[in-house]
């Protein structure tokens, strides 16, 4: 039995995987997601940059969220990420959450980058 450390390396790479076949030349946009805040950027595998970046712990978000793990940080997270992409000319992303479930702060943070403009 593996341990629960090498089963998720497995999975994000089984998710990347599938991502990289899917994408057809669009950036990734890659969500962390820890017990204190959420982290979101665009990158572009192709050359190896990160276009956009937003977290919880943003300068632009720092004053207005109480708490940075918590379903509002998130969406807020979402919007800015969102703004961000725009900014830097991208409109379509891949969705990479990581190997972890699409449910709560992940889909609270899809959801609003979703309304912001993204598509993905």
């Amino acid at each position: 039995m593996k341990d629960k450390k090498v089963r998720r390396q497995y999975r994000k790479l089984r998710v990347r995987k599938k991502l990289r076949d899917q994408r057809s030349g669009r950036p990734r946009l890659s969500v962390h997601r820890s017990l204190h805040y959420i982290y979101a950027q665009v990158i572009d595998d192709a050359h190896g940059r990160t276009l956009a970046f937003a977290s919880s712990l943003s300068k632009e978000l720092r004053d207005q969220l109480p708490s940075g793990k918590n379903l509002a940080a998130a969406k807020a997270v979402g919007e800015l990420i969102a703004r961000k992409a725009l900014a830097a000319g991208v409109r379509q992303v891949a969705f990479d959450r990581g190997g972890n479930l699409y449910r709560g702060r992940l889909k609270s943070l899809a959801d609003a980058a979703r309304a912001a403009g993204l598509e993905f």
